[in-house]
């Protein structure tokens, strides 16, 4: 690879996460190191995590934004420097636990990039080392082989289910559908589509072409969720993380804070064509080293600088029948949005359900406030949800819109284990 961008002229923010590997609790205490991925030795931050696990938010040179918003200025060409990212060497250590380091931590110029990092317990006194490749923009990834939009139910691949489902989990298959020597990791539904859009996108690109993005990845996940793709030709994972047949999931590597939020906010959302109940199979590529029968990356960047929607952008690739549908059934979650955001004032069972979640979750993360349990929204709810949307990422408004009730559902669930069947 070649080296870094000498000329910062952007700055980009970097926050971590450190939470105990396979729980949602938080590692407070851990020392974080902060270095240049080309010169390792040079310690640029050194952070301590709070009792909610996380450290603050730390300024770090990032190359000009212009770099990631021109596509010939993404050729992974070791003549020239133009990285259009900037990438860091973390370094994670804890008493109790073995200590992490990730390699290649992106950073954009005024994009916050948040970093988890899952810690396990000492045993031997292993350092976990998580190497994060190139931005699939920027480096060299197999096309996607050609696929129908619409898989048929007489294909090997028959439908099995009977409406559209968000899943709690993606199994994600780290290699090609073939390498029974790749792992397999369960993730979070909407984990995994952060983590793909960050590796497939720039946070840099105009708000309505990330949107669009996010909803191609969306389409093309519960297509494969829906038609049970891989389950039924004998594979146990959902997807794989090889471009040449799904799109690209990285292990360990950070997301960026506004692609996290639109994901948040638009979760349970597909493209759909009338008359067809299955999301639609959504192909794209980056429309300059590969083109295809889909959406173009690059071309949707462009389409969103001169004023296209995100549904605009989406007619443009896949035809004008093609609409955004909403899945009405979530897993793991026990209780839906009640279909308006709380706030001071409300009332009745959806607020007491939020406040009981605080406080199964303040257990967990002592930052957060805990508060009665009345069902009524006052100012010590709103209070208790700023923290939580602090802690965890959200648009700090002490209200409850569907995106915080979502991911107070999905926290309470993990913390407690507990979720109503479907």
């Amino acid at each position: 690879m070649p080296t870094e961008n000498t000329t910062n002229t952007a700055t980009g923010a970097l926050k971590v996460s450190v939470t105990v590997a396979g729980e949602q609790r938080p590692v407070a205490g851990a020392t974080v190191t902060v270095a240049d991925l080309d010169a390792p030795n040079r310690i640029l931050e050194t952070l301590t995590t709070d009792s909610s696990g996380q450290t603050g938010i730390i300024n770090l040179p990032a190359p000009p934004v212009a770099l990631s918003l021109d596509p010939q200025d993404n050729i992974d060409n070791p003549a020239d420097n133009t990285i259009p990212y900037a990438r860091y060497l973390i370094r994670v250590s804890a008493p109790g636990f073995e200590p992490v380091e990730i390699r290649g931590t992106e950073v954009l110029g005024n994009v916050l990039s948040l970093q988890s990092v899952a810690m396990q317990p000492a045993t031997a006194g292993n350092e976990e080392i998580i190497s994060i490749p190139a931005h699939t923009l920027y480096g060299n990834y197999p096309a996607k082989i050609p696929e129908p939009e619409i898989k048929p139910i007489t294909d090997s691949g028959e439908i099995v289910l009977n409406r559209v489902v968000i899943p709690e989990f993606i199994i994600v298959h780290d290699g090609l559908p073939d390498d029974a020597t790749a792992p397999n990791y369960y993730i979070r539904y909407k984990d995994y589509i952060k983590n793909v859009a960050s590796s497939e996108i720039y946070p840099t690109w105009p708000e309505s072409a990330i949107y669009a993005n996010i909803l191609a990845i969306m389409s093309f996940t519960l297509n494969r969720v829906y038609t049970e793709f891989y389950f039924n030709r004998g594979y146990n994972f959902t997807i794989t993380s090889s471009t040449a047949y799904d799109q690209k999931w990285i292990n360990g590597r950070n997301v960026f804070d506004n692609i996290s939020y639109l994901v948040d906010s638009v979760f349970n959302n597909y493209l759909a064509r009338p008359g067809v109940i299955q999301p639609i199979f959504t192909s794209y590529c980056d429309g300059q080293r590969t083109t295809c029968r889909g959406l173009s990356q690059w071309g949707s960047q462009q389409l969103g600088e001169e004023g296209y929607s995100a549904i605009n952008i989406l007619r443009y690739y896949y035809g004008n029948d093609n609409y955004i549908n909403s899945a009405e059934f979530i897993s793991g979650v026990p209780f839906s949005w009640p279909g308006y955001t709380l706030g001071i004032g409300s009332a009745g069972d959806s607020v007491r359900q939020v406040q009981t979640q605080i406080n199964r979750i303040a257990r967990n993360y002592p930052a957060l406030p805990t508060v009665s349990i009345d069902g009524i929204y006052g100012e010590a709810t709103a209070d208790a949800i700023r923290t939580f949307q602090g802690i965890f990422n959200l648009p700090v408004t002490g209200t409850v819109d569907a995106a915080t009730w979502y991911e107070l559902s999905e926290i309470y669930v993990a913390v407690s284990r507990i979720s109503e069947p479907m």
